[in-house]
């Protein structure tokens, strides 16, 4: 099969093409011939060296066919989603003609969506929905603050908590991009920066805050919060390094919840990718309930003109690879 590889770390030009054996099917796992795959920052931190673990094979999520299954947990040619399951990490991931993958981090998706617009949906609302449906515990007329809401990321838990009946803040660290979060139905749109909770009114008030920007901005995210409030730590745009110092004594607000969510526990049993409504979220795209269209497409020869678009943070929401 062809694949695209980390011939060794550095920038988008590490990324090269190789012949590789197709992957063989054991017990377990299911083989996909991948069709499309979203493009997402732990691949570009993965192909700097930044990253824990990165298999040769990057890619953590793809959208595809079962061209073999030893368990008969999916039909050969059934249409499906995968996502983590160490794809990408410990084990050959998604950029490549064949991948093979964990069935517990597999799942049917079917739908007459085509290929490119069902990439843009396993990683990024599959994280979304669960950072707001199960660690925020978000519910219809509460309010939310997205940090870092330009992202694919960003932008697809705005579409979903707005959807959800949610009151919306939506930040940007670029103000060329509020008229975006304005069209994605976002109730208003805060300049990202410093000591943001300074300068929202509603600080103190907030039900839930979904922080994408990271470790930098996560202490202040939680003076947003009233008592009982959420925040979600999902995310570093800001970059990966930690909390200096963090003292929970000195720098928390009494009665407030921080909680985390990394998708790599997808697939694990506290974390079963059958908890997450792909089917229903397809349904909804086809139907004109949720917009999840691609910002951008590439064809697979086109990987590091896409690691560019992405190290440029000129994507403009999730960019997908049509193999």
């Amino acid at each position: 099969m062809r694949a695209i590889v980390i011939d060794r770390f550095g920038g988008p030009e590490c990324l090269v093409f190789r012949e590789l054996p197709d992957p063989e099917p054991i017990a377990g796992h299911a083989v996909i011939a991948v069709k499309a795959f979203g493009i997402n920052h732990a691949e570009m931190h993965m192909r700097r060296g930044e990253w824990a673990e990165a298999a040769q094979v990057s890619g953590i999520e793809c959208v595809g066919l079962v061209h073999a299954c030893p368990g008969g947990e999916f039909p050969r040619g059934a249409k499906v989603a995968a996502l983590m399951g160490g794809l990408g990490r410990t084990i050959s991931g998604s950029y490549a003609q064949f991948t093979r993958v964990p069935v517990a981090n597999v799942a049917p998706i079917e739908s007459d969506l085509g290929w490119a617009q069902l990439a843009a949906i396993p990683e990024t609302f599959a994280t979304a929905w669960t950072c707001l449906f199960r660690n925020l515990e978000l519910e219809r007329g509460q309010s939310l603050v997205v940090r870092g809401a330009t992202s694919s990321f960003g932008q697809a838990a705005v579409k979903l908590a707005v959807g959800a009946g949610a009151r919306v803040i939506a930040t940007s660290r670029n103000p060329k991009h509020f008229a975006l979060l304005q069209r994605l139905r976002a109730e208003r749109v805060e300049l990202e920066g410093p000591q943001l909770s300074q300068r929202v009114a509603d600080a103190g008030r907030v039900d839930a805050v979904l922080d994408l920007v990271g470790n930098s901005t996560i202490l202040d995210s939680l003076t947003m919060l009233r008592r009982g409030g959420r925040a979600c730590l999902a995310g570093w745009l800001g970059g990966l390094d930690p909390i200096a110092e963090f003292n929970p004594l000195m720098e928390m607000a009494s009665g407030v919840h921080l909680t985390f969510f990394g998708s790599f526990v997808f697939g694990t049993p506290g974390f079963p990718l059958s908890d997450v409504p792909l089917q229903r979220i397809a349904d909804d795209i086809a139907a004109g309930r949720l917009d999840a269209a691609p910002a951008r497409v590439f064809g697979f020869d086109e990987i590091r003109d896409a690691h560019r678009a992405m190290e440029a943070g000129a994507a403009g929401g999730k960019m997908v690879i049509v193999v």
